[in-house]
């Protein structure tokens, strides 16, 4: 992109209604305002997530760096059941599970795909493997392990060895435990490829993305991001690689600057929800995700990033995030250096998951950006709640425009909406 071109994008930004700027000024306030609390990840007792235990497990990044977007709450009743030899109900961990996700969006996961879905992620997590076979015999998915080939773990040249220092309680292996399980949950056949940055910085992760593509994975997540600016955009090309589908969480402070690399135009920007049951023919029900201030599913304009051919919203001149969507609360995942079984949220359960969707779909070498906008009759349009986040006033955060608020047709918290099959994919 041409220093010209930037400045025009720039202009255009800088030319939105005056409501997007406060917006955006809002939310940049709000999130300094609560990034010191979130500094220092800690356990806590609740037996299962809520707006009031669920916290950041990655501390704020510096400049430079992106973090992980990961909340998290112990199931302490339910670890302390299984400790004791406890059966039964009290042992169960609580939330949404693999089968009910598959009822939930209507996934054929008996298709058996063998695409590769990878993770890009910092630190190295040692017992990932365990972690993962303990959450797939627990919700009844077959195996994958090292030995029969289906789960892989490099560091970021690409190798076994050496892996990057540990990332034990850093938040970093707890999101890539979350990561690899909502693959497994979307797409139980799919390899996992896990390639591990030395470090959180945007350059360190952006050679874990070249190398995902390099062997060969048709689906790329990445759980992670940063408030875009000009520095992260200088890792761009990292994440545009044809012949392979890249999927980024939105983030989890609601509408606010967009965040990188969700913004680029080549990703998938994938938006969060909360998942209720419902008596009606589908059975469950959506909102956008947004509970107070434990987060909310993040929206953004992008002041870099120019429009894609592919969407036609009004009130944004620059690319718009999100795209689409996907479960982002009351998600259980096992990792015993966190205490055992944790309830997990945020847009970084919703990324993994869709990137095991397109897996499952299996077109993710032939499809180009933008292909969800022309099969958006394969998605559930979510038309209820927004993403005002920690203050309650759409009006005032985004005046009361799409921008923030779910409507019928696409919106910018859950994009064209949540997967009704594969047929968006």
């Amino acid at each position: 992109m041409t220093a010209r071109t930037h400045a025009g994008i720039r202009r255009r930004a800088a030319g939105l209604a005056p409501r997007l700027a406060t917006a955006v000024a809002v939310g940049a306030a709000l999130l300094a305002a609560v990034t010191p609390a979130a500094a220092s990840p800690r356990l806590t007792s609740a037996a299962s997530g809520d707006s009031s235990t669920m916290r950041p497990a990655c501390p704020a990044a510096p400049f430079g760096q992106a973090r992980c977007f990961v909340l998290f709450a112990r199931q302490t009743s339910v670890n302390r059941a299984i400790a004791a030899g406890v059966t039964g109900a009290a042992a169960r961990p609580k939330g949404w599970g693999a089968q009910q996700l598959e009822r939930a969006y209507r996934l054929p996961v008996n298709r058996r795909s063998h695409a590769t879905v990878a993770v890009s992620i910092a630190f190295d997590t040692p017992n990932l493997a365990n972690y993962l076979a303990v959450y797939r015999k627990h919700f009844g998915l077959p195996p994958c392990t090292v030995r029969s080939g289906c789960f892989r773990k490099v560091n970021q040249q690409g190798k076994a060895k050496p892996l990057p220092p540990s990332g034990v309680f850093s938040g970093w292996d707890l999101e890539v435990t979350l990561d690899v399980s909502m693959i497994s949950a979307a797409c139980p056949h799919c390899k996992i490829l896990v390639v591990e940055a030395n470090s959180p910085a945007f350059g360190a992760l952006a050679r874990s993305e070249n190398t995902a593509a390099r062997l060969g994975a048709q689906v790329i997540s990445n759980s992670y991001g940063g408030r875009e600016n000009g520095f992260a955009l200088k890792f761009s090309k990292a994440y545009r690689h044809p012949g392979h589908v890249i999927t980024a969480s939105t983030g989890d402070v609601g509408f606010t600057a967009a965040s990188f690399p969700a913004d680029l135009d080549n990703v998938t920007a994938v938006g969060g929800t909360i998942l209720k049951r419902a008596a009606d023919q589908r059975g469950w029900a959506e909102k956008v995700w947004n509970v107070g201030f434990a987060g909310a599913a993040g929206s953004g304009c992008s002041a870099y990033t120019p429009k894609p051919s592919w969407q036609h919203d009004h009130a944004c001149s620059g690319r718009t995030v999100a795209d689409v969507a996907a479960v982002a609360w009351n998600i259980p995942i096992y990792n015993k250096k966190w205490g055992g079984w944790v309830t997990v949220g945020g847009t970084s359960a919703s990324a993994p998951f869709l990137a095991g969707v397109y897996g499952l779909a299996g077109n993710a070498s032939t499809i180009k950006p933008g292909y969800e906008y022309r099969h958006a009759a394969s998605l559930f349009d979510i038309t209820r709640g927004n993403n005002a986040w920690f203050i309650p006033r759409p009006k005032v955060v985004c005046g009361n425009s799409y921008l923030c608020v779910a409507k019928k047709g696409y919106d910018a918290p859950t994009g064209l909406g949540t997967p009704d099959g594969i047929g968006a994919f």
